[in-house]
């Protein structure tokens, strides 16, 4: 795999735009999901992203993998963003935005797989900040509509990835296997081995078999990144 263009670390929304900025966490759930997609995806040839924020996970995806890839996303100044990010892309050609609710979403076929990085925090208390809460909690999209998005854009058989807090995962694991999907792969992260687990990404299909634990710590004893973590990371960003 090719370096991207973007250098992950400093790439921040302009926040003229939106109040969301790219993080570890979203980094690690794209390339986690890309070389699930280089290992599994053979006949992946459509991509769904729902509320592609800045379009982080659209291009980690399109970098390694040649799906064409749909990404929506409901905040307006957040779509502009990841049009300008995908026209300055050398995949510009596969990536489409479109700005509205997925549940209104439109299409002639479903898709072969489907990423989410969706509003977290659906139980917490909010902010106050609207933009903040947009992107923090599920204001817009809670766990059941967005299963009940997938299933209305998932070919049957096929598989979508997850991004949630720890906390939060089993109880988006029960909804989902309750709608039929099931946990294939599971990746654990904590920030350190002196924290808990903080994250989650998980890859569910209709498919019903063992899941596949990994861990994963982002940082060492030292603060400094874990072996692990530059292995998975190291082909999107330029400086690790």
């Amino acid at each position: 795999m090719a370096n991207t263009y973007f250098q992950f670390k400093q790439f921040t929304v302009n926040q003229e735009h939106c109040a969301m900025k790219v993080c570890t966490d979203a980094c690690i759930q794209g390339a986690f999901t890309a070389q699930y997609l280089v290992d599994h995806g053979f006949a992946v040839k459509r991509i769904l992203d729902i509320g592609t924020g800045t379009g982080l996970l659209s291009l980690m995806l399109a970098q390694v993998h040649p799906a064409a890839i749909t990404a929506v996303e409901l905040d307006s100044g957040a779509a502009l963003q990841a049009r300008e990010n995908f026209a300055a892309s050398p995949w510009r050609e596969r990536l489409e935005v479109k700005e509205g609710d997925v549940r209104q979403l439109a299409v002639s076929e479903k898709f072969d797989f489907i990423i989410s990085n969706p509003p977290f925090y659906e139980s917490a208390l909010k902010s106050g900040h609207l933009q903040k809460d947009k992107a923090m909690h599920a204001t817009s999209l809670g766990y059941s509509e967005l299963i009940a998005a997938v299933a209305a854009n998932l070919k049957p058989g096929a598989s979508f990835s997850i991004l949630l807090p720890h906390v939060e995962f089993q109880a988006f694991r029960t909804l989902a296997e309750a709608k039929g999907y099931h946990l294939n792969q599971l990746l654990q992260i904590k920030q350190s081995g002196k924290h808990g687990y903080f994250r989650a990404v998980g890859i569910f299909s209709a498919a019903a078999r063992e899941t596949v634990i990994t861990d994963m710590d982002i940082r060492d004893m030292e603060n400094q990144y874990t072996p692990a973590f530059v292995s998975l990371l190291k082909a999107y960003y330029l400086k690790l």
